[in-house]
């Protein structure tokens, strides 16, 4: 069952791809949306599912599963910030719109990210099909922005459509390869309940300090606003339903 739902995202992260080279207009209401899905289900979700999973575990004196979560949260941050300050150095010697190799970088990261999404589908299923679906669904909403910006990173830094569209192949495929990975191996109640706590933060950055930004920074409105609002309600009304 994850991998046919990792399928799925295959199509979202192309549609994604597509959507960067016709529409870009409207890409704020949809990344609102993924915001808000996003931040629904680690509220509503994985929050409360990782703490019944691991238990009372702590590191430090501290909750193990917040912990991960904060680590997650911090290593995409630090990830995103190191090619930040690389695009500003490159940028001391050339505009960063003509450096191919560093979206070409930026590309593969998210290839990386998105396999780990996979995986995230894959042990989600593990702990039972409820947090299975509601991971599966958040995954196929912000794939769709993944394949967005893989197709936006390269085109933007100078590369060749024809090559873009051979990386968003590449990151469409990646969930469904990290869904798959996850069928030759289970993890322990405990550890499961880390790596979704982790995952969780991952994905708490995602909303929080990329998509969100991403959604208001062309066009503040209220309509984006209530989008992220409909993406809340949307993962609530799932998750309260199952």
């Amino acid at each position: 069952m994850p991998v046919i739902f990792a399928l799925t995202t295959v199509v979202s992260t192309a549609l994604g791809g597509l959507f960067a080279l016709r529409y870009r207009d409207k890409l704020h209401l949809i990344l609102g949306f993924t915001a808000g899905v996003l931040l629904g289900l680690v509220a509503f979700d994985l929050l409360p599912e990782v703490f019944e999973v691991s238990g009372d575990v702590t590191w430090l004196g501290l909750p193990a599963v917040m912990l991960t979560l904060v680590c997650g949260f911090l290593l995409l941050h630090v990830v995103e910030r190191w090619f930040a300050l690389h695009q500003a150095h490159e940028g001391e010697f050339r505009s960063h719109q003509h450096v191919p190799g560093l979206g070409l970088t930026a590309a593969v990261a998210l290839c990386v990210h998105s396999f780990l999404d996979g995986v995230g589908i894959g042990l989600a299923f593990q702990v039972n099909t409820t947090t299975g679906l509601t991971v599966a669904l958040a995954v196929i909403a912000h794939d769709f922005a993944d394949g967005l910006n893989t197709v936006t990173l390269m085109i933007s830094h100078g590369n060749s459509r024809r090559r873009a569209r051979a990386m968003l192949a590449f990151d469409a495929m990646a969930p469904m390869l990290g869904a798959l990975s996850t069928v030759f191996f289970t993890l322990p109640d405990r550890a499961l309940g880390l790596y979704l706590g982790f995952f969780a933060g991952f994905l708490l950055y995602l909303a929080t300090g990329d998509i969100l930004p991403e959604a208001h920074s062309r066009h503040p409105s209220r309509l984006t606003l209530v989008t992220t609002l409909g993406g809340v309600a949307f993962i609530g009304a799932v998750v309260a339903t199952a």
